[in-house]
């Protein structure tokens, strides 16, 4: 197991950490890893990566689900953020070959930042 760090800049915004991913598994890993976020407010889903297609999703997210008329924000005021992390969902599993992520062509392993910014922590398990 190996966990890294990604600061977000902004409260809704999405990061490829696929590089970090790949960095993360040993060089001779095979078969599967499952990537993680262990935060309430923040998702990890494997998507392609181009920059206007992480913008229309996070265009959907706030589309989706408005920032304000939460019961949950009378208590901490991000009920939002814990309401489209729970939509992404916390890990993803992707298959491992030669000692990282075997993706598709357009794939990339993506942090979903709902409560930024903050420092977030990724675990990747590898089996």
């Amino acid at each position: 197991m190996a966990d890294f760090s990604v600061s977000t800049g902004a409260r809704l915004s999405v990061v490829d950490v696929t590089d970090r991913v790949r960095e993360a598994l040993p060089d001779d890993a095979e078969g599967v890893a499952t990537v993680h976020v262990d935060h309430t407010t923040a998702a990890v889903t494997v998507n392609e990566a181009e920059p206007r297609l992480l913008g229309d999703f996070e265009t959907a997210l706030s589309d989706l689900v408005p920032d304000e008329g939460w019961d949950h924000d009378a208590l901490d005021g991000n009920a939002d953020a814990h309401v489209r992390a729970m939509l992404v969902g916390p890990s993803v599993t992707v298959p491992v070959r030669d000692g990282g992520p075997d993706l598709g062509t357009w794939q990339s392993v993506l942090l979903v930042e709902c409560d930024g910014p903050r420092t977030r922590t990724v675990r990747v398990l590898a089996d």
